[in-house]
């Protein structure tokens, strides 16, 4: 009975991470591993275990708010393992005070985002935020442990305007015929790219969002000059005569679908990439994981081995689905990555309702946005909170940028000349 429902449980798993176009990194190398997985739970296991959602518990008076937020850290989040928090010491603190707090006092609902916001200062997790439901705390800013600490950073500056990569950058730097696109959507999302040449042969790529293969794919009229950018990136990097190099560009990009790494790099590739590993919680313990899984990228039907050199730009505003490509990138054998560290938010994100982990919600809490899953290197660190390192480090100076000069973009172009 118990290996029915484990194989139940993964016909359905395997469904939904299909209908919604989850992959996982590599979704074919995480199912290989789950029957395994699943034999080995019943073999000490009668019963699946029962799995608690924080959307079971009230929130009626700051006890439960507490009792709940608590609870749903304690099984959701990832990366107990390797968490300097002492998550148990911040039950003894903070579970007497919230009993005493008055869930309809103005004073208490403002006095509970102080003490949520020391409670999650220290996570390692760097894709954590925290939003309220409360019209009190609409004022308040969203919770966000890491960027607080990047505000925090003796060398802080502020992001690379949009308008620089959009505009600026092409029109100087990239040879004429370089595409453009800008695409708004009713929901406000803004996604824009460039693509193009750059110093005879070198193919330039930029876009903000990992949002590619969505936005490729789509038949909506407004998305007809992004396809265009991208058939003009394809047209140049998968010819008949392989460019002197290959430029992508993701400064600025805070993430978004990890398809998109099959989409963008698994057209350069002709044999799958192991790059990294990827693990989840595998119940409401703390530190019941999954074994780690390898993590590929898959090669396009379509794709074509390329064997120039295949640049990564990035910056500490580089994140999420813009860190795991720099992973696969410097896996690549003629990969690199130039730039500073990136900004440490590696863990993939799906719904709870994927994984017993990552984000959720209360009667409290529109949000508590946290990763999935745990990634690791090939070099088997976990890089969460840390960032990925530059194999050239070159950092960002907005003066020299508003000056003209883009001093990683010229790195990148110089280790193109020397290969």
């Amino acid at each position: 009975m118990a290996l029915a429902a484990a194989n139940s449980y993964l016909s359905i798993l395997v469904s939904y991470l299909e209908k919604m176009n989850i992959y996982i990194l590599n979704i074919r190398s995480v199912v290989l591993i789950i029957p395994t997985l699943f034999l080995m739970l019943n073999a000490c296991r009668k019963d699946m275990p029962e799995l608690e959602r924080p959307t079971d518990y009230p929130g009626g008076n700051f006890e439960e708010v507490f009792e709940t937020f608590w609870n749903g850290m304690n099984n959701n989040y990832v990366f107990w393992d390797i968490d300097t928090t002492d998550w148990d010491q911040v039950y003894r603190r903070y579970q007497p005070i919230f009993a005493t707090m008055n869930i309809n006092d103005t004073a208490d609902i403002r006095r509970s985002y102080t003490y949520f916001r020391t409670m999650t200062n220290g996570l390692v997790d760097s894709h954590y935020r925290l939003r309220f439901r409360s019209t009190i705390l609409q004022d308040s800013a969203t919770i966000s442990p890491a960027s607080r600490r990047m505000q925090q950073r003796e060398d802080f500056r502020n992001p690379i305007s949009p308008n620089y990569f959009l505009n600026t950058l092409p029109l100087r730097d990239l040879d004429s015929g370089a595409s453009r696109a800008l695409v708004n959507e009713p929901n406000g999302s803004q996604y824009f790219a460039v693509s193009g040449t750059i110093s005879e042969g070198i193919v330039y790529l930029y876009f903000n969002v990992f949002d590619l293969k969505r936005l490729y794919e789509s038949s909506a009229a407004n998305t007809a000059s992004y396809k265009e950018v991208f058939d003009n990136f394809f047209t140049r990097t998968l010819g008949e005569e392989q460019p002197r190099g290959i430029i992508i560009d993701v400064r600025n990009n805070g993430g978004g679908n990890l398809a998109d790494l099959d989409f963008l790099l698994g057209r350069m590739i002709s044999s799958p990439l192991h790059f990294g590993y990827t693990k989840s919680k595998l119940s409401n313990n703390r530190l019941d994981y999954t074994p780690w899984a390898p993590a590929h990228v898959n090669p396009a039907t379509d794709a074509k081995q390329i064997t120039s050199p295949i640049v990564l730009l990035a910056d500490r505003y580089s994140a999420s689905m813009s860190e795991i490509t720099a992973l696969a990138i410097q896996a690549m054998p003629n990969g690199h990555f130039v730039g500073e560290r990136t900004w440490g938010a590696m863990g993939p994100l799906t719904g709870n309702a994927t994984y017993n982990a990552g984000q959720f919600v209360t009667a409290f809490m529109s949000e508590v946005y946290t990763s999935s899953l745990q990634i690791k290197a090939l070099d088997d660190r976990n890089y969460e909170g840390i960032g990925i390192s530059p194999d050239v480090m070159v950092t960002v100076n907005t003066e020299s940028l508003a000056t003209g000069r883009d001093a990683q973009l010229e790195a990148a172009i110089q280790l193109i000349n020397r290969q």
